[in-house]
Parts: C-alpha cells; sequence; structure tokens
C-alpha cells in the first residue's frame, strides 16, 4: 500500500512542474485526494457495500470538487490536475499513466444498465473542459484538446480537437505527456482557409473569362465596326 502511495505522489512531481513539496503535494492537490478516496469508495462498490461506497464518493465530490463514481476502473499513475468539475461515470475505464485536467467529463449517452461510458487507453492527455461521450474507445497515446466533446472512438495516438472533435493529427512519435495547445492544428481555420482558396481560384477563372470576352467583343467590333451597315439588296 505505502509503495502505491509513493507512486502516486511521485506521479504529482512528474506532471505538475508546479508542485514543490511532498508535504504541499499531500494536502493542496485535490486530484490525488480524489484518486484515494475513490479507490476505497471502488473497494465497497466491489465488495457490494454499494450505499457506502456512494457515500464515500459523494463526500470526496464534496472536498475536491471531483465526482468519481465508484464503479469506474481507474489504472495506475492517474493524475488529475486542478480537478475541479471532473465527473467521471460508472462503467468509465482508465488505463495507466492517464493525465486530465479540469472539468474533464467522461459520461454516458445511454439510459441502459450497460457499458455506457468510454474506455480511455494508457499514456492519454485530456485537455481541460473536454467531455468524452459513449462508450467506445480513447486509443493509448491519445490527445484530446481542451473543449473537444468527443462522441467517436479515437485511434491510437491520434490528436482530437473541436465539437464534434475530429482526428486532425495521426499517431506521431511525441512524449508520453505534450498537449501544446498553441501547437494543435486548427480545423475551423484550415476549412475556412481551403474555402478562400477555392473562391479565389474561382475568381481568378471568371477574371480570365471576362478578359477572353473581351477581347473577342473588341475583334468583333474591328471586324464590324460601330455604324457599318450591310448592303441591303434592292
Amino acid at each position: 500500500m505505502f509503495s502505491r502511495l509513493r507512486e502516486d505522489i511521485q506521479t504529482v512531481f512528474a506532471k505538475d512542474p508546479a508542485a514543490k513539496s511532498v508535504l504541499e503535494v499531500l494536502l493542496c492537490y485535490p486530484g490525488l485526494h480524489a484518486i484515494w478516496y475513490h479507490r476505497i469508495a471502488n473497494w465497497c462498490w466491489r465488495h457490494r457495500l454499494l450505499l457506502l461506497g456512494r457515500l464515500i464518493s459523494h463526500w470526496a465530490r464534496f472536498l475536491t470538487g471531483i465526482e468519481i463514481h465508484p464503479g469506474a476502473t481507474i489504472g495506475r499513475r492517474f493524475f488529475i490536475d486542478h480537478g475541479m468539475g471532473v465527473v467521471i461515470g460508472e462503467t468509465a475505464e482508465i488505463g495507466d499513466d492517464v493525465l486530465m485536467y479540469h472539468q474533464v467529463t467522461l459520461g454516458g449517452t445511454s439510459l441502459e444498465k450497460k457499458k455506457r461510458h468510454p474506455t480511455i487507453g494508457n499514456n492519454v492527455v485530456i485537455g481541460a473542459g473536454a467531455k468524452i461521450l459513449g462508450p467506445f474507445v480513447v486509443g493509448d497515446g491519445a490527445k484530446i484538446g481542451a473543449g473537444s466533446v468527443v462522441i467517436r472512438e479515437v485511434p491510437p495516438g491520434a490528436t482530437v480537437v473541436g465539437i464534434p472533435g475530429k482526428v486532425v493529427e495521426e499517431a506521431t512519435p511525441r512524449p508520453a505527456v505534450d498537449l501544446d495547445h498553441a501547437a494543435l492544428p486548427d480545423p475551423v481555420a484550415e476549412a475556412i482557409s481551403n474555402v478562400l482558396q477555392a473562391q479565389q481560384a474561382l475568381q481568378g477563372a471568371f477574371e480570365c473569362m471576362a478578359r477572353n470576352l473581351q477581347a473577342m467583343a473588341e475583334a468583333a467590333n474591328i471586324t464590324h465596326p460601330v455604324g457599318e451597315q450591310e448592303s441591303q439588296p434592292h
């Protein structure tokens, strides 16, 4: 147990450059506290102490601002940075070495009692405010941009941004934790740029046609000067 707690503290230092001391991490990191509470709640849930599990989860939400259903499955070295507003649903599954920022939702889209929340692979980074909704898989090493709404499966190593989320970058070699939003592609700006390029191409084609028509009209006026009339037979 103590080795697992030590690993949790080391994970905070590895994924948050703002962490200064072990005492600060122990006292001031709600993401860490929420994970520890969840382990107790999840043990209760798995041993059919359902109400107790929910009560512990509810108390953890009150203390940390992070809501993790006791039925959720969470891997090792999971870190929630800041954490306020995070919601993780009952059938959500999270792999190892996942980094999640505040206001993320792992939500469901069905009222049926079955798997209805996402499965997050290993080494995934989920930006602030992202919503991942439905019982699909986010592949290992994927990056979800801040504010994205993901409703479809994400391939391993892909980068997803936008509403609804779209893959804007396929799998590429990169560090395990890397979500520099300044470097993320902007699919909306890219689409607008493509439209503008097409518009410029059409405008160039119309101008070329106009010049050709002008030249043809000028050639016709030279051949038949204005005012010249054809002789009429008597």
